[in-house]
Parts: structure tokens; C-alpha cells; sequence
């Protein structure tokens, strides 16, 4: 037996592009159903513990992948409401004015949108409302124009940081405050502890999609949330210009979701392959893929794991997610574009000893005492050799070839100079493989022309008048910075400009 559903809106997948449009609809007054194959993450003592989170790696919960040559492995893909944003960084960075616009790359052009800066600045405005975003107007030498200051002052660095932004200052450098989505509010819930990136918040004070998107928008009354639902096909009417329905599955039981319009919202990978599983006679190749770019130019940032260690002086930073350098964002010795620089959260023993289980735990722990912890990540540009597809049993697979890595080494190597007149005589790196793909984007493209995109500038397929994706996938390009608040703003643009109608 099928159980059938109806409501107006289908939102499927509960992330930064879910979550997000999901509140803006329902305090709209549209009726929306979100549909999440996750359950809630839990709050517990547990989500703090490095060993629990890194070497057990106990909330990653998605199934394995294949490379290109069929060798699986485990994605950087957490399936919970809130998407991955329950255990990311919480940067929300505004692309430049220039990312949005064609330009000349290292290796390569990076193409334009279809929107410029200023058709996203209003919403990014408002998704930073949203996400209690804290940060500070004129440090940063790139920042676009803003019609409205941050929501909240910049979460302050701590003694060590302080000490090494002014230290930047002196070799000329302009180190910035970072945008950071954490409740650091009057009486806000935030402790600044070291478990932000990359661990869930037990107190919820990480602005995720969940607590900033779908929690708001079923507290309309308007928006209700099924857990545990897995999407598995999208049905068109015989015209193939409109979705009828969503076949799903729960707890063993089959479902039939029927909307007048239908969201897909479940990441860059999983959006595409929901298109390319939902073939018909009409779309052999898959949904909403007559330009036959579904699943094409996926992107993930070129991103190197940098660490300054100096054996001389402690760091006993808590919360160290606060210091960003944009020196060689566009402007470089090298001549082109080379990316940003910001701070991980600070390293423990643990994390080390996931990617490094042979080394002992006590020379981790020194390592960790006596380091400073840097994300280096440049753009990666749109290629058709770089795609997502689906195997015949249902696995999605990644065929992927880092390019522009002239860039991203240029950065590595200014960071690594950087480091060394900071006073650290010890750099290590480790550059970001491809089950490090927490920025994937790109694999259903926008653009104007139905022939070179899969998407008009609101996220509405060009095939089929009622199916929109909204998450990374519509990205034409990578940019050099952390996603989420595009996609959270363009989410918030889409609600407003996109044409959703009762």
C-alpha cells in the first residue's frame, strides 16, 4: 500500500538551501512540507568529543561513494535536518562583487552568473539577520559594498590571535575579523568552546539550518517536517513540463508525495542524482536534462589543511575561527587570483590522531598545544570532465581532476611564508582530497540560455515550470570562499522573485 501525501509545497532535503527557504515560504503563508532523509542529530555530551566525532566518526551517516575507478569511499556528506550545516565551520562569507562576474583565473576563465552582486546583496543582508551573523565593516580589503552593517559586532579574537593579527599588521598584511554564524548575542547561547568546526552544538548556538530555517518555519504553523523520508524519483505529467509527484520511502513503507511545486534542495551530488535516477521516455538522460549538463562541472574548492607549529609557545585559543586573511584573494605576486585564508577550529589531539593513527597520542598532543590551525582554499573551475553519476545499482560516483591548482599553490606558498615570518619554523600541510567535499557545487547549473544551464537565475529548471533547485548545484562558479551564505541568500531570493504561487 502507497500512502499519499499532498500539500503546495514539496521541499526536499533540510540544508542551508532547504532550511532556509523552507521558513521564507512558510512566513509567506505557503503551506510547505519539508522531507528530510535524516533524523534530528541528537544534543548530547558526545557531540564535543573529538575521538566520538573524528576517530569514530559516528554522525557521518551517508553511504559510501565511488571515484572514478570504482574505489568507494566515505563523503563528507552528513544526512540529519540541517543538512551539513549541523556540523560545519559557520562562515558565512559574501562572494565579491567580481565572483559573480567573468574573470580570468589562474588556469582558466571563471564564467558569470546570471545575477550580479547586487540582485543577491538585499537577501544577503537578510539571511545574515537570520543567521546571527558577527562581523565587522572595512577590515576586509576585498568586502563588496553593503547596504546594511552585520547584525552583531565581530566575535573577538582571543590573547594568541590577537597577538598574531597584530604581528600580520606589522608585515604589512590586513587580517580581518571573520563572518562568523554563531549566537554571540546578549545573553546568546554561545560559550566560544573549541568544538565548533566540524562538530555538531549541543546548545545550539551554531547558526545551522535547523535551528535558523526549519525550526522558525514549523514554528509558523505553516511548514511541517517528515524525518527519515528518502527521496528515490521525481514523476512529470505526460506534457514531461510538470512534476506530479515524489516517490519516496520510509521505514520500508512506500510514499507518494503530490505537490504544485517541488524543491530539491539536497546538495550538489544528491540533488543531481535524483535528476539522473528520475529518467522517462521524455528525459532519457535524466530530469530536467535537456541541455544534458545535470550532474556536469562539479566544483569543490582546492583546499589545503595548513599548520604553523612552534614548540617555543603555547596556544591556549578556545574559539580560534575568528582571524581571516584576503591579501591574495584577487591581488597576488603571482599575478592572478589566488584564494582566502582563514583559521580552523582549533586542532586537538584527536583530530590528528584520525588522519594520523600511527602517531602517538602524546606528541598529537604537544603538536596541538603548540599550534596554530589554517584552511587555505582557492576556486575550482567548472569543467564537463568533472561530473557525478549513478551507478546502476544507485551509488553516486565522482569523476573529479583538480584544476586551477597554480593558484591554490601560489596561495600554499604564501601562507607558508606567511607562517615562517609569524615566527612558526615548523609548517605541515595536507591537501584536501576528494572525500573532503563539504563545498562541492556547480552540478546543475543557472544560467539564461536553456542550452549552457539546467536553471533560470531563480533556480527554476528551464525543462519543467514547477521544479526548482536550490543549494550549491546552481553555482556557474566556485568563487573562493565558504558557500553557505550564497546559497542561503539566494534561497531567500528565490522565495521572494522566483514566481512560488499558491
Amino acid at each position: 500500500m502507497t500512502i499519499k501525501l499532498e500539500t503546495e509545497i514539496a521541499i526536499i532535503g533540510s540544508g542551508m538551501g532547504g532550511g532556509m527557504i523552507s521558513r521564507a515560504l512558510a512566513e509567506k503563508g505557503h503551506k510547505v512540507l519539508i522531507l528530510e532523509r535524516g533524523s534530528r542529530l541528537p544534543r548530547e555530551d558526545r557531540n564535543w568529543d573529538p575521538s566520538y566525532v573524528f576517530i569514530k566518526g559516528a554522525y557521518k551517516n551517508a553511504s559510501t561513494w565511488l571515484d572514478e575507478n570504482g574505489k568507494e569511499f566515505a563523503p563528507g556528506v552528513h544526512y540529519y535536518v540541517g543538512g551539513n550545516t549541523k556540523v560545519y565551520g559557520a562562515s558565512l562569507f559574501r562572494f565579491r562583487e567580481k565572483d559573480f562576474e567573468e574573470y580570468q583565473a589562474a588556469e582558466g576563465v571563471s564564467p558569470a552568473w546570471p545575477f550580479k552582486y547586487a540582485d543577491l546583496e538585499p537577501y544577503y543582508s537578510k539571511a545574515e539577520k537570520w543567521l546571527k551573523v558577527h562581523g565587522n565593516v572595512g577590515e576586509d580589503p576585498t568586502e563588496p559594498w553593503r547596504s546594511e552593517p552585520y547584525p552583531f559586532p565581530a566575535v573577538p579574537h582571543e590573547a594568541y590571535l590577537k597577538k598574531i593579527a597584530e604581528q600580520m599588521e606589522r608585515l604589512g598584511l590586513k587580517p580581518l575579523h571573520m563572518a562568523m554564524g554563531v549566537d554571540r548575542q546578549t545573553n546568546g547561547l554561545c560559550i566560544q568552546c573549541k568544538t565548533c568546526d566540524g562538530f555538531p552544538c549541543k546548545l545550539g548556538a551554531k547558526s545551522d539550518a535547523e535551528t535558523c530555517g526549519v525550526d522558525p518555519a514549523i514554528a509558523t504553523g505553516n511548514a511541517t517536517l517528515i524525518e527519515g523520508i528518502e527521496i528515490y524519483k521525481l514523476e512529470h505529467d505526460e506534457t514531461g513540463k510538470t512534476i506530479t509527484s515524489a516517490k519516496a520511502r520510509k521505514n520500508g513503507e512506500e510514499y507518494e508525495i503530490h505537490a504544485k511545486t517541488f524543491i530539491l534542495s539536497g546538495g550538489a551530488a544528491n540533488s543531481a542524482a535524483l535528476l539522473l535516477k528520475s529518467k522517462s521516455s521524455k528525459y532519457p538522460h535524466g530530469l530536467a536534462n535537456s541541455s544534458g549538463l545535470v550532474g556536469k562541472n562539479w566544483m569543490v574548492h582546492n583546499a589545503t589543511f595548513m599548520v604553523g607549529f612552534d614548540p617555543r609557545r603555547g596556544n591556549d585559543t578556545n574559539f580560534q575561527k575568528t582571524l581571516s586573511v584576503n591579501d591574495w584573494y584577487w591581488e597576488s605576486p603571482q599575478g592572478y587570483p589566488l584564494g582566502n585564508i582563514q583559521m580552523l577550529g582549533k586542532l586537538q589531539a584527536a583530530m590528528f590522531k584520525a588522519s594520523r593513527p600511527w602517531a602517538p597520542t602524546w606528541a598529537l598532543k604537544y603538536l596541538a598545544n603548540h599550534s596554530i590551525d589554517l584552511y587555505i582554499e582557492s576556486e575550482d573551475l567548472p569543467s564537463m570532465e568533472n561530473h557525478i553519476s549513478v551507478d546502476a545499482d544507485g551509488r553516486i560516483r565522482i569523476t573529479w581532476k583538480p584544476n586551477n591548482m597554480k593558484a591554490h599553490k601560489g596561495l600554499v606558498k604564501q601562507a607558508t611564508r606567511m607562517l615562517r615570518k609569524l615566527g612558526f619554523p615548523v609548517v605541515l600541510t595536507e591537501q584536501m582530497g576528494i572525500e573532503t567535499n563539504s563545498h562541492m557545487c556547480g552540478t546543475v547549473v543557472a544560467g539564461n540560455d536553456p542550452k549552457t544551464s539546467v536553471l533560470n537565475q531563480f533556480c527554476r529548471t528551464h525543462d519543467l515550470s514547477n521544479l526548482y533547485v536550490v543549494d550549491s548545484s546552481f553555482f556557474p562558479s566556485s568563487a573562493a570562499g565558504n558557500p553557505a551564505l550564497t546559497i542561503a541568500a539566494q534561497a531567500l531570493r528565490v522565495a521572494d522573485l522566483g514566481g512560488i504561487s499558491s
